[in-house]
């Protein structure tokens, strides 16, 4: 089966306390908002230290053209899409010697905060000496769950092709999409929530050489994989495209949509290969809040301490969209141990779900 071999992470050099930006949103929503300070109860709530962004807080003090907004995003997507190839190939702490550009066989690029056409890893491909022949599939629209989704789909082409290396770049920039003149209670809480950050991960086939560059004593081995659409549920999550840009879509009844429809899909994903969620050793979860996280814990039944590295992860980062799943996976495969099993959950626009089973082989 696939195994992910090496993963690294890459973030903006802006770094910014949670207390400045509710300083910030303090601002700009008491006009609309006249209990606005319990409103920022929010900030503190989310249990949230600090987040990169793109542009430091002047930034995003103006109106900003859609234009402008993606003009930041392709400058800062391909710098930190670059760096956490470079160093995804090159780790130390998972690999025993650099992997070539060149025998990389096809990069999944994940992304949904801004647009490229020619997309993200096309103009990588024109900094970092890859093959030409390496196959591009970009993947637009999977939000939150796209860090998991690329995962899966690795999966499924290295065991397609079991001779392969792949490799899944996420890049998010989320504060680009802040929208200064959206004065609702979705772009409010976007606000207190979402980062900024970019991680890339290899997958190689079974039939790959990966027993010659791989460092740990085990990795995770992906053998199982679960995509699930809610019907009529488009209006739970996503974006509104308007003339000046992409406008948050975020539901107040994410939490309790976790915790009533993930259970059901989960258990059922699990025992379909005769799992049971006491025997996960790993909780591989977005960490979409922490009231998500929350729901995740009740919904499921799980200790606590299984969602701890999702929450620190929040907590030094914030919400990255897809890239968070990425640097969550990074650290359980600092720490895991031969035999562990291990379950990746993330949710996304669809509403949706994308669930994968792992063993530390």
């Amino acid at each position: 089966m696939p195994r992910i071999i090496s993963a690294a992470e890459s973030v903006p050099p802006n770094v910014m306390k949670q207390d400045q930006v509710m300083e910030f949103a303090e601002e700009l929503f008491s006009e609309s908002f006249k209990d606005i300070k319990r409103l920022l109860n929010v900030f503190h709530n989310g249990q949230i230290n600090k987040r990169h962004f793109a542009k430091d807080l002047d930034w995003f003090s103006q109106d900003r053209s859609l234009e402008e907004k993606n003009n930041a995003y392709l400058d800062t997507a391909i710098t930190l899409g670059t760096e956490a190839i470079i160093d995804c190939l090159s780790n130390r702490l998972f690999l025993k010697e650099d992997v070539p550009y060149e025998e990389i066989d096809a990069i999944f690029t994940i992304s949904t905060t801004g647009l490229a056409t020619p997309s993200l890893e096309a103009r990588i491909m024109n900094i970092l000496p890859f093959s030409p022949h390496t196959k591009r599939i970009p993947i637009w629209g999977l939000g939150c769950a796209g860090g998991a989704s690329g995962l899966s789909r690795a999966f499924e082409y290295c065991r397609a092709f079991p001779e392969a290396k792949v490799l899944v770049l996420s890049v998010e920039l989320c504060s680009l999409t802040f929208q200064r003149n959206d004065h609702s209670k979705s772009n409010l809480i976007g606000t207190s929530l979402f980062a900024d950050g970019a991680a890339c991960v290899l997958v190689c086939g079974q039939e790959s050489d990966y027993r010659k560059i791989q460092k740990q004593e085990s990795s995770p081995q992906i053998f199982a994989t679960r995509s699930t659409l809610m019907p009529d549920s488009l209006d739970v999550m996503g974006w509104d495209v308007k003339n000046s840009g992409l406008y948050v879509v975020f539901s107040k009844d994410i939490p309790s949509i976790t915790e009533n429809w993930l259970e059901p899909n989960i258990s059922e994903f699990l025992s379909s290969h005769d799992i049971a969620i006491d025997q996960l050793d790993h909780f591989i979860a977005h960490p979409g809040g922490k009231k998500v996280i929350e729901a995740y814990i009740k919904g499921l039944g799980i200790d606590s301490e299984k969602a701890d590295i999702s929450l620190n992860v929040l907590r030094e980062f914030g919400n990255m969209s897809s890239a968070t799943i990425l640097f969550v996976l990074k650290r359980f495969m600092e720490r895991a141990k031969k035999g562990d099993v291990g379950l990746g959950a993330a949710l996304g626009p669809g509403f949706s779900s994308e669930l994968l089973l792992m063993r530390w082989d």
